[in-house]
């Protein structure tokens, strides 16, 4: 199987990289202020280090991961075999003025470039100064549905003397 799940490593791997680079959202789970779970799809960009994702400063969930920074994640693709990607994080928060250009630089990959520069355009008419999240990950762990199962699945393959 190779990397261990729960390596750092996992994020050079090429599945790790194809669901880094592609268009789709990430699902962001975090605590809420009363101790329930909270998920949402959101935009990201990977800059080799960190998932940075750009927020408006009044939005809501900025509150709640002031208050407890650890976040997990799964950025999946939408077709079989289904590709996932796995992680666990803190992230940090930093206030700056205008676009952060991550939030450009994933704007451009969802949207491509002329979709990009209109969204960035309202955007930028809208919003004055931009929280940058950065998800330090310390946690990741890859589904491909090829090589890498779920671990019940996994388990119930090696019950049954398939590996």
């Amino acid at each position: 199987m190779g990397t261990k799940q729960g390596s750092l490593e996992l994020l050079n791997d090429p599945v790790a990289q194809e669901m880094l680079q592609a268009p789709f959202p990430m699902r962001l789970s975090y605590v809420w202020m009363d101790g329930t779970p909270r998920a949402v799809p959101i935009g990201f960009h990977w800059d080799g280090t960190d998932l940075v994702i750009g927020s408006p400063p009044d939005a809501p969930k900025l509150k709640a991961l002031r208050a407890n920074p650890k976040v997990a994640l799964t950025i999946d693709s939408n077709q079989m075999p289904y590709h996932v990607l796995l992680i666990r994080g803190t992230a940090a928060m930093t206030t700056h003025d205008g676009i952060i250009p991550e939030y450009a630089a994933y704007c451009h990959r969802y949207m491509g470039q002329e979709g990009g520069d209109a969204w960035l355009q309202q955007v930028d008419m809208l919003i004055k100064t931009m929280v940058r999240i950065a998800i330090r990950p310390e946690w990741a762990g890859i589904i491909d549905f090829e090589t890498r199962m779920p671990s019940a699945v996994e388990h119930a393959i090696e019950t049954l003397g398939g590996g």
